[in-house]
């Protein structure tokens, strides 16, 4: 069931039941989703349910019948949903609920009902008899079309209109459409109006008994093969009605009732003869078309029988009482085929449909031996084609089912759109389980039928041909061991397969190493090497930026460092986003949320964004790897990236402030205690960039890589990879407080501060020393005249004064203010998400920021505050 069908269902049973306040929908349908499993794994007894609601029902004759016309219809959850309303009639409280509920809505519908009136017409005139039962007639006339089944016809062209929309390529055949205007080719009865001659010139009711039983014996023997007697008639038949017969009714009482005790036979052998010409169609799938074969031999063996008692009655042997006796066997034979007939035409059962009705019918004659070999031997007999597609499908990953019966579908997908289309689900969605195709006794295996050939599939898609080498032929039993191991072996084989295909050859942890070497920044002389080469360019705007001439220098990089020996350096590329880290972040944040279009639609607040803010790498990534790597790993990769690489930049703006602000010490003693608390904020700024780093490098990124490596060793399938690397990425992400909106503005808003006190402080020494500068160029003139001497140490002292005045001052204790209130601020929420979600991890970053005790104070004193706002 989707999350969609589970939230439609939820709201909608609430709002039948009235229910108001709680946790609401969202509760119930988070339980839920925790709960469910993606296939049916266990099995339930509908037998005590079923008698235990029929107890409790008022009406349990009614009851009875309609779980018996679901259960003919082959109704899925059936068993479930009446094992649910056991349990239900069991507990009084939700009865009692139930029943207020019901009451309280016949009120409100009364009230509504009485609220509203009608008028009939007056009429003037009576209606006469006549004209009332001609109306009855045309009422009975509409209420049985409107009951009628669709034709054959019609079903059959639905079905193959569904079959070319799915396969244009690959049409279903169709036969010729004399093979059914020709009625005389089906073998059942042709219905009509009797031809002259058919009346019998003397009435058979005037005969001798002995006579009358000769010409009922020559009708019967007729009547049991499809054709009307002289006195034995078929009536016609509407949609998947059971054929009924009229029998002359001046027979002898005697003769006619055990001739009507034989009748019920010529029925079975009408509605199996239909339904056998009817499934033979090509339109009905491999499964009904071996089930009808089936029953053709049982149907040749049975017209044997009937070419007998000819026999016998040619040579006058045969009487009405012997062939009741000799018909009795075959009779439970003809009632059991002509029921499965009837529940698959009912059902429009195909495939793996047809194949659980006829497993359910086999477990359903356990007592009776001789039912349940009848059944299992249709049983295997159909399930032959299916598990020949089976297991082509687990042995070697190839589906060939041409009538849409397998539970696996294929859908078109490209596996290049792996590496481009973030959103791409081809791992997901190329191959897909279609629920009402699972034959029972194969939906507890399922989802390994699904992952094995898979599997093999992705093997094959490299152009390489597997196939299981303990490939055996899967034949249907009782007993579920036997293919259930077999589908074992073949699942570990193909697992194995594909893990090998991927770690060994392909070189997965390789891969992987190589993305940690450039997106987690393992390599950091690359990274020195690679800032310095590119730092004046990427200051640049990005429509300024010539990406040709980074990718040159991204290459001068590689091989001036040590990453010049990874053997998968030449696939590392360079991108340019269209927004910033925070941007891109709070973007995907917004996704599914009730700020999704604001954010889409909010206007860019920044100006045109240097290739700073815009940079990030890219990596190539083929098939099969790609099933790994994809589109939506690699964003992650840059989202990780891109975060690092804005705390790299950070940290070499303030630690070039660090170095230009060496030239304090040529100023006089008077403007240095302006700088100190400059300094001082620097060093705090500088301190918190490096341990935010230190933190998300060596306490998140490397303990969580790894585990994943320790646990790609121990993967046993493809689908551990896949969970293991996705579940890295998360960690990650959410231990590095890129998932947390509320951090990541206030994180942004601190490197904002910081990024703005480094612009104000390089913008202030600039100046500096453009006016020392000056005055020693004027002073080097006159450098050995002492009156040039001190007019130059003047004039220095009146620089000074100008610069450390209280503008500067003023600016300063701006930038420490809001540093300090907004690290308050972050290290406040840490430490409410490290408690309350249990987020252990994120409580390090206050371990090291406040390693002295400095904010330990200032943040109790908040948590107080806290407290006592919310107990008011």
């Amino acid at each position: 069931m989707s999350e969609f069908r589970i939230h439609h269902d939820v709201n909608e049973l609430l709002s039948l039941l009235h229910v108001r306040g709680g946790e609401g929908a969202e509760g119930y349908i988070d339980l839920l989703q925790k709960h469910r499993t993606p296939y049916v794994t266990t099995t339930v007894s509908s037998h005590s349910a079923k008698v235990k609601i029929a107890e409790f029902s008022e009406t349990p004759d009614d009851f009875l019948r309609k779980y018996d016309e679901l259960k003919s219809k082959n109704v899925r959850n059936l068993d479930p949903l009446v094992y649910l309303l056991s349990k239900l009639s069991e507990d009084k409280e939700m009865l009692q609920c139930l029943q207020q509920n019901a009451k309280e809505r016949s009120e409100s519908s009364a009230n509504t009902t009485s609220t509203t009136s009608y008028t009939l017409p007056s009429t003037t005139t009576k209606m006469s008899m006549q004209e009332l039962d001609e109306l009855r007639k045309k009422l009975g006339n509409v209420t049985a079309i409107s009951n009628a089944p669709q034709s054959a016809e019609v079903t059959r062209k639905n079905l193959r209109e569904r079959h070319n929309k799915k396969n244009p390529t690959q049409l279903n055949p169709v036969f010729p459409n004399w093979v059914y205007d020709r009625p005389a080719l089906i073998g059942d009865f042709i219905t009509g109006p009797s031809g002259p001659g058919a009346e019998p010139v003397v009435p058979v009711g005037t005969m001798p008994l002995s006579s009358q039983e000769q010409a009922l014996l020559e009708d019967l023997l007729f009547v049991l093969i499809g054709v009307d007697g002289r006195d034995i008639t078929a009536q016609p038949v509407l949609g998947r009605q059971n054929r009924s017969f009229i029998v002359n009714p001046t027979l002898d009482m005697s003769i006619k009732e055990l001739v009507n005790r034989i009748l019920p036979v010529a029925s079975y052998f009408s509605t199996i003869t239909r339904f056998v010409e009817e499934k033979s169609s090509f339109e009905y799938g491999q499964v009904n078309h071996a089930l009808t074969a089936a029953m053709r031999t049982l149907m040749k063996e049975y017209m044997i029988l009937v070419t007998q008692l000819e026999h016998l009655h040619r040579q006058g042997l045969l009487s009405l009482q012997k062939l009741w006796f000799y018909i009795q066997p075959p009779m439970r034979t003809m009632e059991i085929l002509a029921s499965i007939a009837s529940s698959v035409d009912k059902g429009d059962c195909m495939g793996g449909s047809t194949l659980s009705l006829l497993h359910d019918r086999t477990f359903n004659f356990t007592g009776d031996s001789q039912a349940q070999e009848l059944c299992l031997y249709l049983t295997k007999a159909a399930s032959v084609p299916y598990f020949e597609i089976l297991e082509k499908w687990i042995y070697r990953g190839i589906i060939n089912d041409p009538y849409s019966e397998f539970m696996v579908e294929e859908h078109e997908l490209q596996k290049e759109k792996i590496q481009e289309d973030y959103n791409d689900k081809y791992w997901d969605q190329r191959y897909t389980i279609i629920q009402h195709r699972i034959p029972s006794f194969l939906q507890k295996m399922a989802d390994k039928i699904l992952s094995t050939g898979k599997y093999l599939n992705v093997v094959r898609e490299c152009g390489r041909d597997v196939t299981c080498p303990e490939a055996k032929e899967v034949l249907y039993t009782l007993k579920e061991r036997v293919y259930v191991e077999q589908i074992e072996k073949a699942y570990n084989y193909a697992s194995k397969v594909l893990l090998n295909f991927l770690m060994e050859e392909k070189e997965l942890v390789l891969r992987l190493r190589s993305i940690k070497h450039y997106f987690l920044m393992d390599k950091g002389d690359f990274f020195v090497h690679f800032m310095d080469l590119t730092e004046e360019e990427l200051k640049r705007p990005v429509d300024d930026i010539v990406p040709s001439r980074l990718e040159a220098l991204l290459e001068l990089a590689l091989r001036m460092s040590t990453a010049n020996t990874d053997p998968f350096k030449d696939d590392l590329k360079i991108e340019l986003m269209p927004h910033n880290v925070i941007t891109q972040l709070l973007r995907v944040l917004a996704i599914e949320t009730k700020q999704e279009k604001a954010v889409i639609n909010a206007e860019p607040t920044e100006a045109a964004h240097t290739g700073l803010e815009a940079f990030s790498f890219d990596y190539i990534v083929k098939w099969p790897l790609s099933l790994i790597i994809n589109r939506k790993a690699l964003t992650r990769y840059q989202m990780l990236f891109r975060h690092i690489f804005h705390c790299k930049h950070v940290e070499r703006l303030l630690c070039n402030v660090w170095i230009t602000n060496k030239d304090a010490k040529q100023h006089s003693l008077h403007s240095t205690k302006w700088f100190a608390a400059a300094f001082a904020l620097r060093q705090r700024m500088l301190n918190f960039v490096q341990n935010i780093q230190y933190y998300m490098m060596f306490e998140v990124m490397e303990p969580t890589w790894h585990i994943m490596e320790n646990n790609l060793k121990s993967a046993s399938n493809i689908d551990d990879v896949l969970c293991h690397h996705t579940s890295f990425l998360d960690n990650c992400l959410k231990d590095c407080m890129l998932t947390n909106q509320e951090l990541l503005k206030i994180f942004s808003r601190l490197m904002s501060d910081c990024i703005a006190f480094t612009n104000h402080m390089q913008s202030f020494s600039q100046s500096m020393s453009l006016d020392r500068l000056s005055l020693e160029h004027a002073a080097t003139d006159g450098s050995r005249d002492p009156l040039l001497r001190a007019a130059t140490k003047s004039a220095a002292e009146l620089a000074d004064a100008l610069k450390s005045g209280g503008g500067f001052e003023a600016a300063i204790g701006r930038f420490d203010s809001n540093f300090s209130s907004m690290l308050l601020d972050l290290l406040d929420k840490l430490s409410i998400y490290s408690t309350n979600d249990c987020e252990h991890s994120m409580i390090n970053i206050i371990y090291r920021l406040d390693f002295n005790g400095f904010y330990t104070e200032r943040l109790s004193r908040m948590a107080i505050e806290r407290s006592q706002k919310a107990a008011a």
